[in-house]
């Protein structure tokens, strides 16, 4: 009998620069020796790779990202569904899901389950969905069509933007549910029908990747007094209305002449030009350093040369959130002390006054003076970074998430 044992991992593009945490979990996998196949939405749009992404082995397996691109493949794939022991079942979801959500979206993603369910070989015997709106989707009705069992991995955009019904529905089919975020789990496990089905499972960071600096390496004991002593700020995040770089560029226009600071910013995003353009309206834009996407190297040298890290996460006005940034954990694991807001998952990693300080969102004033505070005190700045590192070790290590998240596939 021909064994079925790989999992096929359903992810909306691969690889991409801002989803290493995706890719780390890959490795951790495939370094466990689980046999994988990854099944991607889409095709990648960056023109980098992290390191990460070159050790991945497991093949690629990319989905028609719209129906008449490739409708040979795409009809081809309807014929042989429609012999499938759960094809039925997967129509009858699907058409309540698209009564409920009549957008060309929805049925593009079932075509896209009946290519994944007929392409994917029979040693396939469980699906892992990364995302739980649209690869989630996708993952359930292929794991329906082929009568096997699926679990989601849900993250911050995908909860807070999708409607209270598909999740709830999406939740109950699933043999189990991780997420990144206790105000994420506990949002998932209200609507579950399982409560323990949901499990909170931190990211986590490759240490190895990311070991702790020497003494002294990150940060330096600048001061913004002088040109010599220029105090040097970090925010690594795409440029979209949940990071809040708006606010961001207004709190620095409100700093003090006599402060010497520049700031960098490390990312694309449709926002970019938008925040280029604020920052010559502000009178700033001499201080600012827009560097675009970088390697994880290029990242991680920014961490250790910078004084501080600055992302003011706010909610978009459509619900969308971040659940706890992972480039806050990384900047925690060099030393840098973080300044942020209340928002999601960010409480559960940065203690107001202890490895970093919080502000309220959208507060470009209270931003500005929790930016000075730090700035004018150095030794503060040490300490808040060296506790930041204890913590990252001490609950988010990747070999944890990635142990328990072994357990969970063998025992299913």
């Amino acid at each position: 009998m021909l064994s079925r044992s790989k999992v096929a991992i359903v992810l909306k593009g691969y690889p991409r620069l801002s989803e290493t945490f995706i890719a780390q979990e890959i490795l951790g996998l495939q370094t466990a020796g689980l046999d994988l196949e990854l099944v991607s939405l889409r095709h990648p749009t960056d023109t980098k790779r992290h390191p990460v992404h070159e050790e991945i082995t497991a093949p690629v397996r990319y989905l028609p990202e719209y129906v008449h691109q490739e409708p040979r493949r795409c009809f081809a794939a309807w014929l042989k569904a429609r012999r499938l022991p759960g094809y039925r079942r997967a129509r009858t979801v699907w058409l309540n899901d698209l009564w409920r959500d009549r957008t060309r979206n929805r049925v593009r993603r079932f075509v896209q389950a009946m290519v994944a369910a007929t392409e994917l070989g029979e040693d396939v015997g469980w699906l892992y969905g990364h995302f739980i709106h649209t690869p989630g989707s996708v993952t359930r009705y292929a794991a329906i069509m082929r009568d096997l069992p699926y679990s989601i991995s849900a993250h911050a955009k995908d909860i807070w933007t999708s409607p209270d019904w598909e999740l709830s529905e999406k939740l109950d089919d699933a043999q189990w549910t991780v997420t990144c975020t206790k105000g994420g789990a506990d949002h998932l496990a209200s609507l579950a029908a399982n409560k323990r089905a949901v499990r909170l499972l931190y990211h986590g960071l490759d240490l190895t990747r990311f070991p702790a600096p020497d003494d002294g390496q990150a940060g330096s004991h600048n001061d913004g007094s002088s040109a010599t002593r220029t105090v040097s700020l970090l925010s690594v995040g795409r440029a979209v209305e949940k990071k809040g770089f708006d606010t961001l560029l207004q709190a620095l226009s409100l700093l003090p002449p006599n402060l010497h600071w520049r700031w960098v910013h490390i990312a694309g995003g449709p926002l970019l030009a938008d925040l280029k353009q604020q920052g010559d309206d502000l009178g700033i834009s001499e201080k600012l350093e827009f560097l675009g996407s970088q390697a994880q190297s290029r990242v991680l040298q920014a961490y250790r040369e910078c004084d501080m890290f600055v992302l003011p996460c706010r909610i978009a006005a459509d619900g969308d959130r971040d659940g706890l940034p992972n480039v806050i954990v990384e900047a925690q694991s060099q030393g840098v002390p973080v300044i942020s807001t209340p928002i999601s998952g960010i409480p559960e990693l940065i203690e107001n006054g202890a490895n970093g300080l919080l502000v309220a969102p959208n507060n470009c004033e209270q931003l500005a003076a929790a930016i000075v505070q730090l700035s004018r005190d150095p030794d503060r700045r040490k300490s808040m970074g060296q506790h930041g590192i204890n913590i990252v070790h001490q609950k988010f290590d990747a070999a944890n998430e990635i142990n328990q998240l072994i357990d969970l596939v063998r025992q299913a």
